[in-house]
């Protein structure tokens, strides 16, 4: 599991960057996306359900179906996706889990991880999934 987000938020990321590069009117069925990207099927079929309930992917059912993106890769963000998938705890939570940590009463480390938890969404707000699933082919 990942230091900042749930196993089903970086499973969710990597369903969207891969999909971000079929193309656009192409269904991509969960059983090819789980074996592409090595995530237990019924696991991915849970996450793809709620990014289509948050409107990040339409969905079809039949031997042509399965999953696209429901708009230009360009016009999502990495923060819809995790926050579709997270929520919002990112930017409100306290990072060592207080719950009443606040500016009156601050953890240990409220400030520091004020300042990273900002610059962490102003980059999660600034990354387009189309940005990002470039990039990711470069490294393949």
């Amino acid at each position: 599991m990942g230091i900042i987000f749930s196993r089903q938020c970086e499973y969710g990321v990597q369903a969207i960057l891969h999909l971000a590069g079929k193309p656009p009117d192409s269904m991509t069925s969960i059983k090819e996306l789980a074996v592409e990207l090595g995530i237990p099927y019924h696991y991915l079929a849970k996450i793809l359900q709620i990014l289509a309930s948050k409107g990040i992917l339409r969905s079809r059912k039949g031997p042509a179906g399965g999953f696209a993106l429901s708009s230009s890769p360009n016009d999502i963000n990495l923060f819809t996706v995790v926050e579709a998938l997270d929520g919002q705890d990112l930017t409100r939570k306290c990072v060592l889990g207080f719950p009443e940590c606040e500016g009156e009463n601050p953890c240990a480390v409220h400030h520091e991880w004020g300042e990273i938890r900002e610059r962490i969404y102003k980059m999660l707000l600034a990354k387009s999934v189309g940005k990002l699933s470039l990039k990711a082919k470069l490294t393949d």
